[in-house]
């Protein structure tokens, strides 16, 4: 399921194709100051671990596993933090329809560029209030970017997103979605039959 969200991760951000390394996948990530790459380990331990926080020496170069923070502080060389704040979930389901029906007030208009697929919906003047997108990968999907406007919240936009998503997916002959959530991403996604897989630790080489 890592190696399902990486790849499907680097085709919606449109980054170059996961490189693969001895402990897991490198992406490079262009354009970004928060992001200069990332580390994927698909499973973890502590030479693993290790090794790939050695072979880094460009800040804000992130590492992500299929691990409690905790575990993996006491393995992080000197100049790496946990970033307490992003460690998320990494959450699956098996897909289904639902025929969503945007709320009252909204459109929504879905555009599939390339292997992404992309749902905006649109308030009474025409601004956007909300989104979402996910990548192709065959039999699965990986949601991302999904998100809502802080004055359109509470008003079901995000349970229409995701379920808008899913209906195509499963056009699309998809039946698997995977997804990283944050906190308030979990709490969303549960309401809708997603599965919590695994935490997903978070670290950054910050010297």
């Amino acid at each position: 399921m890592v190696r399902t969200w990486v790849a499907g991760w680097a085709v919606s951000r449109r980054t170059p194709p996961p490189v693969a390394m001895p402990w897991g996948f490198y992406i490079e990530v262009a354009d970004n100051p928060v992001e200069r790459g990332r580390h994927v380990l698909p499973e973890v331990d502590e030479l693993s671990v290790r090794s790939a926080a050695a072979s880094v020496n460009v800040p804000r170069t992130w590492m992500k596993m299929p691990a409690e923070p905790e575990e993996i502080e006491p393995w992080l060389s000197q100049g790496w933090v946990v970033a307490w704040e992003d460690t998320g979930h990494l959450m699956a389901i098996d897909l289904a329809t639902s025929d969503p029906v945007a709320p009252e007030g909204y459109t929504a208009t879905v555009e599939t560029v390339g292997a992404v697929v992309h749902v905006r919906v649109l308030d009474s003047t025409g601004e956007q209030a909300a989104q979402g997108q996910m990548a192709l990968l065959g039999e699965a999907v990986v949601v991302d970017r999904v998100a809502t406007g802080e004055a359109h919240r509470r008003r079901g936009l995000g349970n229409f997103v995701m379920r808008t998503l899913a209906d195509h997916a499963v056009d699309q002959g998809a039946a698997l979605g995977v997804l990283g959530a944050t906190d308030a991403g979990r709490a969303l996604y549960e309401t809708l039959g997603w599965k919590k897989h695994t935490t997903l630790a978070e670290c950054v080489y910050r010297p």
